[in-house]
């Protein structure tokens, strides 16, 4: 299967590379196997599908993680299996289950969850690369990339949270970073245990131990691992004597005053988290690379000041007093304003040639204009695209894709097999933004799961018509977003491989694999939600 575009890293794994399935920690060098009799041997291959091809490790929450091969698709898994099955597989095979409806590039794909009695097991993508846990065990990652690593799994979390479910497992044994740079979220739980605030305050967690090589959480060092023990061992946070959890910049010289106030408003329980999405928006903007030896986002807010500058005013107060930092610079321009207006109304002189008056207009209040907010862009019309069609009985209804409402949209019409019974290349839903606009991200929601489809931009507008779809497909394919989404078991689409350069107004949600509805082939596109500034 291709990989998802999404956020990802760049060349960050190099050097001493091991291969890993990142579905939490390793058990305690001491602990015992978790079996003997009748353990899964090497070329088994489960469900007449799956082969087992390598041991990789025995888990502390008592699994057995291989990594395998699909012979049927031919692609490598990760097999993640458990003894025995039943009642004490339950939790595993319900995370599995719900994990499976939400497709997002920063999550890792579930292919299948199966429960044989004696023992069950879970089929999801393997990804080739190291966790984050044994990445930054080699020394913390720059400013920049930590930066990445928390915007992917904000976003990643965005989706499952848009579905209201909870991963509940975030740490730095299951963020995984791929050898191509992808970073991808696995191994989610739902045992009850988490909500999406501590989701994420996770992140925070994450981005704590990415800047510093150090984990906050004490009280729970990494789920089901005791810290200081065996391979699962992560060097705790560093802390005064009444137990107060040092700052990254206390740890680490040269971490941005912002994203270490943000990293600890985040770990701070008095502090009201944001949501996931709010929070993914936020790291986006300052997911920007470093240059030279400094970080400077192309916001208002200056990370750190260039060799020999004075960092700005508003970086030095740090997240926690951005607010009033903005408030003192509005009063500062407004009494400079009020103060030349004065000026200019009681002297008749030429204030170019007044010594006074020149200095009150010689300085701008503000050199840059603000980084637009992240927000759901509408979508102002829709239409189905269906260049194949011999009649046009399919392209009504298009409007219900961005009502929201998610209880009702457009829908194909049953087909004998999934690649719409040989009669068409596939059918799609053209959506007009009505303007120009950047664009972070698109979700589908989808009536059922095990479609395939592409998201698809172009800059023509053709006729409602055969020869008019003909036309836009002809021109769209040429244009993909990111990489196309091959089958998988979940109901909703996320698309952000974006151009954060380019302009969008037109988009095309190309699909070409229909889903089984126990009666044909079929699906419905429920909703489409933009967000961009």
């Amino acid at each position: 299967m291709p990989s998802n575009s999404g956020q990802s890293i760049d060349t960050i794994t190099e050097g001493g590379r091991v291969t890993q399935v990142g579905e939490g920690q390793d058990a305690d060098e001491s602990t015992p196997p978790v079996m003997t009799f009748g353990a899964p041997q090497t070329g088994e291959i489960l469900a007449e599908r799956y082969e087992l091809v390598q041991h990789i490790n025995n888990d502390s929450a008592g699994r057995l993680v291989w990594r395998g091969v699909d012979v049927v698709l031919r692609r490598p898994v990760a097999v993640v299996m458990r003894y025995p099955g039943g009642d004490s597989a339950t939790e595993m095979l319900q995370a599995a289950v719900a994990a499976s409806r939400v497709v997002h590039p920063n999550l890792a794909g579930v292919y299948d969850a199966i429960d044989e009695a004696e023992r069950a097991y879970v089929v999801r993508e393997w990804v080739d690369g190291r966790s984050l846990r044994d990445l930054v065990a080699d020394g913390p990652l720059d400013t920049w990339r930590a930066t990445a690593v928390g915007n992917a799994i904000a976003s990643a979390l965005a989706a499952v949270h848009a579905t209201g479910m909870v991963h509940g497992n975030v740490h730095p044994g299951t963020v995984m970073i791929s050898d191509d740079g992808r970073v991808v979220l696995a191994d989610a739980r739902t045992d009850g245990a988490d909500s999406q605030e501590t989701d994420v305050r996770a992140v925070g967690g994450v981005l704590y131990y990415a800047l510093t090589g150090h984990w906050p959480h004490t009280e729970a060092p990494l789920r089901g691992a005791t810290a200081g023990h065996g391979r699962a061992a992560i060097a705790d946070a560093v802390r005064d004597a009444n137990g107060v959890l040092a700052a990254p910049r206390q740890v680490r010289a040269g971490v941005p005053a912002y994203l270490d106030d943000l990293t600890m408003d985040l770990l701070d329980t008095n502090v009201a988290p944001p949501s996931s999405d709010v929070l993914a928006a936020e790291l986006a903007r300052l997911d920007v690379p470093a240059e030279d030896d400094y970080l400077d986002n192309s916001g208002p807010l200056r990370f750190a000041a260039e060799p020999g500058e004075e960092p700005s005013p508003l970086a030095a107060a740090g997240g926690r007093k951005v607010a009033l930092g903005i408030a003192g610079l509005l009063a500062v321009a407004l009494i400079g304003l009020l103060i030349g207006i004065s000026t200019l109304g009681d002297n008749d002189d030429d204030p170019q040639t007044d010594p006074v008056a020149a200095p009150s207009t010689s300085a701008p209040v503000s050199e840059e204009p603000p980084t637009p907010k992240i927000r759901n862009l509408k979508i102002s019309n829709a239409r189905i695209i269906d260049p194949d069609s011999r009649n046009r009985s399919e392209v009504r209804d298009a409007e219900k894709v961005f009502d929201g409402d998610r209880d009702e949209g457009w829908s194909t019409e049953t087909y004998p097999r999934s690649n719409f019974g040989g009669l068409k290349r596939g059918m799609g839903v053209w959506i007009d933004l009505g303007g120009e606009h950047t664009v972070k991200s698109v979700q589908v929601n989808l009536s059922t799961p095990g479609a395939s489809a592409e998201l698809l931009t172009g800059t023509i507008d053709g006729p409602s018509d055969k020869a008019g779809d003909e036309q836009v497909l002809t021109a769209y394919l040429k244009s993909r977003i990111g990489q196309p989404f091959e089958e998988h078991d979940g109901t909703t689409m996320t698309f952000n491989g974006f151009d954060a350069d380019q302009k969008y107004r037109y988009l095309l949600f190309w699909i070409t694999e229909l889903p089984s509805n126990g009666n044909g082939f079929k699906v419905g596109v429920q909703e489409i939600t933009v967000q961009g500034s």
